[in-house]
């Protein structure tokens, strides 16, 4: 499986850019002390807005703040579908799904990803539309037929309720052929310079302790289409290795790690696997060897037995003495956490944060 992806990243690599706009809502009910409604705008990838039923609106970044100086109509509208059409409609979608097949009472969550994709090349639109209620596939709408499709057994009544009616399958007719393939060109047009840039991560090899395994990680790179592995002698390894996914930086870069067990491999061995970086659009891989001297870690190796006794001494008594103090001080860091904006070293210090 893993090959597969690969050769269709390498296919990706001179085939033409697929834009993406994406709604995602989600609406809960009897879950306190968190927005019934929870709304997010994405144009490939990049999180441009944050609204939930709390009226909060939040721009998730500088280069969509400078967009919505151009367009404010566009926040605008937004901002009334968030804070005023989302609350009745999705609350009426929940209400029906719940008589129809859940019951009423207790805590459910109704999530919606909805928009279209854009190849920049061939100028194919497609639209989607898709519900999950509870954590699973519920109903899927054809972008051809503009007709409900039900991924479970249960959600066969809400498809036949849903087409009589027509009114949702006219109003994604019209989203899917109008509205978001001409919002989707404007925010790739408009972005161009930041969407279709290129940028290479930083790659660390860390390790939490002498026993556990070695990650690879590649942070700060752009686009997303990306690919990151192990290989021995030159092989992709698919064996004692642990994948990890594709995760957004606060700056609008991705980060995405992989793990390597050393439990089989002697340290003369090491030298012979390397890690692998693939970004979409650059033919250069970016190689990061295993060597010990380049693994960042936050553990320190004792010289003598007289020093691990003497640390465990000073260790316990700190524990005794500050217990009270350290508790006090988590409490405050709860309270009031740290308000500087973060950076790449905070991938770095969680991956490295020993396991409890």
């Amino acid at each position: 499986m893993r090959t597969l992806l690969l050769l269709l990243l390498l296919c990706h690599v001179s085939s033409p850019v697929l834009h993406s706009l994406k709604h995602f809502i989600t609406t809960s009910a009897g879950i306190p002390n968190i927005p019934e409604i929870v709304a997010t705008v994405e144009v490939d990838e990049l999180l441009m807005v944050y609204c939930d039923s709390n009226k909060k609106m939040d721009i998730k970044h500088d280069i969509a703040n400078l967009f919505f100086i151009n367009y404010p109509e566009r926040l605008e509208s937004y901002r009334h579908r968030c804070f005023q059409v989302l609350p009745n409609s999705l609350k009426a979608y929940t209400n029906s799904l719940m008589s129809l097949f859940i019951g009423t009472g207790g805590v459910h969550v109704l999530q919606t990803v909805e928009g279209c994709e854009w190849d920049d090349e061939t100028d194919v639109l497609k639209g989607f539309a898709q519900f999950g209620y509870d954590g699973e596939d519920l109903l899927e709408l054809d972008p051809n037929t503009f007709t409900w499709i039900a991924l479970r057994p249960e959600a066969v009544n809400i498809t036949l309720r849903w087409e009589a009616g027509k009114d949702l399958s006219e109003r994604y007719k019209t989203v899917f052929t109008l509205m978001c393939p001409e919002q989707l060109k404007t925010y790739v047009e408009d972005l161009k310079d930041f969407l279709l840039r290129t940028e290479l991560p930083s790659v660390s090899l860390l390790q939490k302790t002498p026993s556990s395994p070695v990650s690879c990680l590649a942070t700060g790179f752009y686009p997303h289409r990306a690919s990151l592995v192990w290989r021995k002698d030159g092989e992709e390894l698919h064996e004692e290795v642990d994948h990890g996914e594709i995760l957004p930086n606060h700056d609008g870069t991705f980060q995405m790690s992989v793990d390597l067990k050393l439990s089989s491999v002697t340290p003369e061995d090491w030298t012979r696997y390397d890690c692998v970086f693939q970004l979409s659009g650059v033919k250069e891989d970016k190689v990061t060897r295993l060597e010990k001297d380049r693994i960042r870690t936050n553990w320190l190796k004792p010289s003598n037995m007289t020093v691990l006794v003497t640390a465990a001494v000073v260790v316990l008594a700190l524990i005794l003495i500050g217990a009270a103090g350290f508790i006090v001080y988590k409490k405050k860091k709860a309270i009031s956490p740290p308000s500087a904006a973060p950076d790449n070293s905070t991938e770095l210090s969680e991956q490295l944060k020993p396991e409890t």
